[in-house]
């Protein structure tokens, strides 16, 4: 194979943890070139692979939301920009209409997808040449590669180098000036989801103690009111302004520590070779979660929230001279 595409539209975490497919790819197919569709408003992560030749992506969220007139002209534009190359095969990793869509309007013969029974959503069906069925006996990232891997028949790494290169921030992060610091990602998408924000406190305490600064982000104002409740708490910990994705990975990147909930953020912490432990409360953690020796830990599980000591734990068991 010569070019191939990747559909992986949605969600971050998603996302980022397809990315290791890339490198599988490059390591079965020597002199590959890989291009990737996604949503506009996760982009940035394949641009961060220099595995990833072309980056293709349209703003199908916003326009779901909004129907306007300028993101339905970038959809039409970026399908013109699809239908410039022709792919010896295209590979849906993402299994629901718009996926199935995208992959149906691009040129090859050769389109895989999940088999009807696995799909996000049955109708997107209509879209594939060939089928493969995903693997269950691993948790959802590595049985995506698995399954990629079946079906072409190469072997995979069990936990491959980081593939991200990061842009260097013009200038240097305030919070590098500081001690060490430890990003604390207390937000979820879900209330569901969330741990109470004493644990937050009691967890950020300690590490004060330990000599790192908590740092706590947020996304939304609702997430900045809790970020000021858990740091009204604890001596010396910060609230970061909001950041945009690029600045957080480059927080993500300089720190000493990433504690978080099972969100994308989180797992871009692992991706990205951070002493990391996530949170899981509402979700499956031997599905969704993040197991890399020494360096990534998961911790709870769906009905099952982790205790204080639980999470403390989970951090002294990391090797945080990474």
């Amino acid at each position: 194979m010569k070019r191939v595409l990747i559909v992986k539209v949605s969600s971050l975490g998603d996302v980022i943890q397809a990315q290791a497919v890339v490198g599988d790819l490059h390591r079965a197919f020597p002199g590959v070139q890989v291009d990737w569709a996604v949503d506009e408003n996760f982009a940035d992560i394949p641009r961060w692979n220099p595995g990833v030749a072309r980056v293709l992506c349209a703003p199908l969220r916003r326009f779901k939301k909004a129907r306007n007139l300028a993101d339905l002209k970038a959809i039409w534009s970026s399908i013109l920009d699809l239908r410039r190359e022709r792919y010896d095969a295209i590979f849906d990793l993402h299994g629901v209409y718009k996926s199935a869509i995208i992959s149906f309007i691009a040129r090859s013969r050769r389109r895989f997808g999940y088999s009807r029974v696995n799909l996000g959503e049955r109708g997107a069906a209509f879209a594939y040449t060939h089928r493969f069925a995903p693997r269950h006996d691993d948790n959802a990232w590595q049985g995506m590669r698995r399954t990629l891997a079946d079906t072409l028949g190469y072997s995979i790494e069990a936990a491959p180098a980081s593939v991200f290169a990061i842009p260097k921030p013009a200038k240097p992060l305030d919070a590098a000036a500081d001690m060490p610091y430890a990003l604390l990602f207390h937000a979820t998408s879900k209330p569901e989801k969330k741990w109470p924000a004493n644990h937050w406190i009691a967890v950020a305490k300690t590490l004060a103690e330990r000599g790192m600064t908590p740092l706590l982000p947020w996304g939304s104002e609702a997430e900045r009111i809790d970020a000021e409740a858990i740091a009204a708490g604890v001596p010396g910990a910060r609230v970061l302004p909001k950041l945009s994705i690029v600045e957080i990975a480059q927080h993500i990147a300089m720190a000493a520590l990433v504690v978080g909930m099972d969100t994308g953020l989180v797992h871009l912490a692992s991706e990205l070779r951070r002493p990391t432990v996530m949170i899981f409360t509402a979700t499956s953690r031997p599905h969704f979660g993040i197991d890399i020796p020494g360096l990534s830990v998961s911790t709870g599980d769906d009905g099952h929230p982790p205790s204080v000591d639980q999470v403390l734990a989970a951090i002294d068991s990391l090797d945080r001279r990474a």
